[in-house]
């Protein structure tokens, strides 16, 4: 029998996103992220495979290629559900700011690790190395944070939607400085700008041109559309991530962005249409591309590399690192109020992604690949233990708050009962009652 024939794969497929669907279940009442569970899962199949399989298969173009479309998707669902609203200014920039500092500064502490436990590492090399172990992980943060209180939920989305974002416009301006392509602060904030410009421009005509598509099957053709201008902004070294952002935020907040002489330009009815759709395709996806990429991911792992006492201590200390920087930064801005935020730092897809980006010239052969599992392991089970234990403190809270209930009502019964009872009122008896003649 053909381990790989196409029944066999389907079967596979079809059993995996059963799976991922059953593990999201898991997770909602344990907090334990559902992307652990697919790496296991990914573990597994990869001690599978090697059973029938004894030559070793090249998952890695599919591992990049999932990884791509998962960020788009990923950060597209993020920003269908951002409200622009000034009540909102001050949030944003609050997550902004800690995402920035945030990742400057755990790359910087990671970089200077790296290039003193790492043999044969170059400064440039480590910065390279660290950045991605310095990116939060939107794909684990959004799905994980629903339970939370509705501030901080809101706080966590933006945060992570910002490190995804800056961290890879950092990680491209470094492997492009390396790779001999390297431009100014000036030219590289310029193509920025010019980037914003054009993924203004084409979300309005985006929108425009697809409230006239009359055919209902047309949500795939707008998620191709944005694949391509990604794909074609990264062939000219625009930061493409910035452009599904900022047309994620057009189409989630047009009475903003279509307000004045524009309004009349927009179908209201045709275009929160195009919106409700896109939102669930995106949401759709985005779960399919995130089950199969952890999984892949699971079967990639070398599970060895592990065992290296070097890999334990450089992981120790860049976790270390990120929960120390972390909690200055959110006391500054935060005040007392840190927690869980404070542990809610996984890495994760991006991570992935941008290890495998790594330009060759930057490749550093002593590097161990068990750091980047490690560091995600480490931080996504130091979210689970967090996420567990607010948990918990929020139903201690309720059993609390209805055991005050509770006591409040038996008190109240309590003094209605010893009450004396009041004297009759001479005027309601009948007998008492002075007679009119």
């Amino acid at each position: 029998m053909e381990i790989f024939s196409s029944y066999n794969l389907i079967i596979v497929a079809s059993l995996i996103i059963i799976l991922s669907f059953w593990f999201n279940g898991i997770a909602k009442r344990t907090n334990i992220p559902s992307v652990l569970l697919l790496i296991v899962l990914g573990i597994i199949l990869q001690y599978v495979i090697k059973i029938f399989v004894k030559e070793p298969l090249n998952f890695l173009p599919a591992l990049e290629v999932l990884g791509i479309i998962g960020l788009i998707m990923i950060v597209l669902e993020a920003a269908l559900e951002l409200e622009l609203k000034r009540d909102k200014i001050w949030p944003i920039i609050k997550a902004l700011s800690i995402a920035l500092l945030g990742l400057l500064a755990s790359a910087w502490v990671a970089a200077q690790i790296l290039y003193q436990f790492v043999p044969d590492m170059s400064m440039h090399s480590a910065w390279l190395y660290a950045t991605p172990l310095s990116i939060l992980s939107s794909a684990i943060i959004i799905p994980s944070v629903s339970g939370l209180v509705e501030k901080k939920k809101e706080f966590h989305i933006y945060e992570s939607t910002f490190s995804d974002i800056i961290g890879i416009i950092m990680f491209y301006f470094l492997a492009g400085q390396m790779e001999g392509q390297g431009t100014s602060a000036a030219v590289f904030s310029g193509t920025i700008l010019l980037t914003i410009v054009i993924a203004l421009v084409a979300s309005y005509g985006i929108i425009l041109i697809f409230q006239e598509i009359k055919s209902q099957a047309k949500q795939f053709l707008l998620i191709a559309v944005l694949l391509l201008l990604y794909s074609l902004g990264k062939k000219l070294h625009l930061s493409s991530l910035i452009i599904i952002l900022i047309f994620g935020l057009v189409i989630s907040n047009m009475k903003l962005f279509f307000g004045g002489r524009l309004k009349r330009f927009l179908n209201q009815d045709r275009a929160h249409q195009i919106y409700h759709e896109l939102h669930i395709i995106t949401l759709e996806t985005a779960f399919v591309v995130r089950t199969f990429f952890f999984v892949v991911f699971g079967i990639t792992i070398v599970l060895s590399s592990l065992l290296s006492l070097n890999v334990a201590l450089v992981s120790l200390l860049i976790l270390l690192s990120i929960y120390a920087i972390r909690f200055v930064v959110l006391r500054v801005f935060m005040g007392s109020d840190i927690l869980p935020q404070l542990f809610i730092a996984p890495r994760g897809l991006i991570t992935v992604l941008l290890f495998y980006a790594i330009p060759k010239e930057a490749l550093v052969p002593g590097f161990e690949p068990g750091i980047l599992l490690f560091v995600i392991i480490g931080t996504s089970l130091i979210m689970t233990w967090a996420m567990i234990k607010d948990k918990r403190k929020m139903g201690t809270m309720l059993d609390a708050l209805d055991a005050e209930f509770e006591a409040r009502d038996e008190a109240y019964e309590t003094e209605e009962e010893q009450l004396p009872e009041a004297e009759p009122d001479p005027l309601q008896d009948e007998d008492n009652r002075p007679q009119i003649t």
